[in-house]
């Protein structure tokens, strides 16, 4: 993707959009300093540049029990383009798997998993991921606290 360059308007609303993704186009406007048809027009061609994706919203993981954070480093067999492909496509079926990252050093793969508890991460690791054919090894790590969480990139 090609950088798009953005002025000073541009980065307002989207650090205004990143926190209130639901703000109507008066309050942003405002909170920005330009007319609502100025920002429906910068909104549009952000959109179309693939600046700006879709719009969600944010659950509480915790109000609906899954407030466990696990990250799981994984070790791969081989660095085998077509085990990859099948062990990224292996993940993506999972829905308690919120992030997976390619890493390089150590370790190959970098997995955030979000569960109820112990158990529902056991079943993952132990009947998913260390059974899938491209693994080697894994190792688990537990969030105590979250520290900080963001959605918003600096801008």
């Amino acid at each position: 993707m090609e950088q798009v360059t953005l002025d000073n308007v541009d980065k307002a609303i989207l650090r205004v959009l990143q926190e209130h993704g639901d703000i109507s186009q008066a309050l942003l406007a405002e909170k920005v300093g330009a007319s609502s048809a100025s920002c429906w027009r910068r909104i549009t061609k952000l959109e179309e540049a693939g600046v700006l994706c879709k719009t969600v919203r944010l659950v509480d993981a915790d109000a609906i029990g899954k407030g466990l954070n696990v990250f799981c480093q994984v070790r791969m067999k081989s660095h085998d383009p077509g085990a990859r492909h099948d062990f990224e496509l292996f993940i993506n079926s999972h829905r308690e798997v919120l992030e997976c990252y390619s890493m390089s050093g150590e370790w190959d793969y970098v997995i955030r998993a979000v569960v109820g508890d112990v158990r529902e991460y056991e079943a993952l690791l132990m009947r998913g991921i260390l059974t899938h054919e491209a693994v080697l090894t894994s190792s688990s790590h537990f969030a105590l606290k979250t520290v900080k969480y963001t959605t918003a990139l600096p801008i």
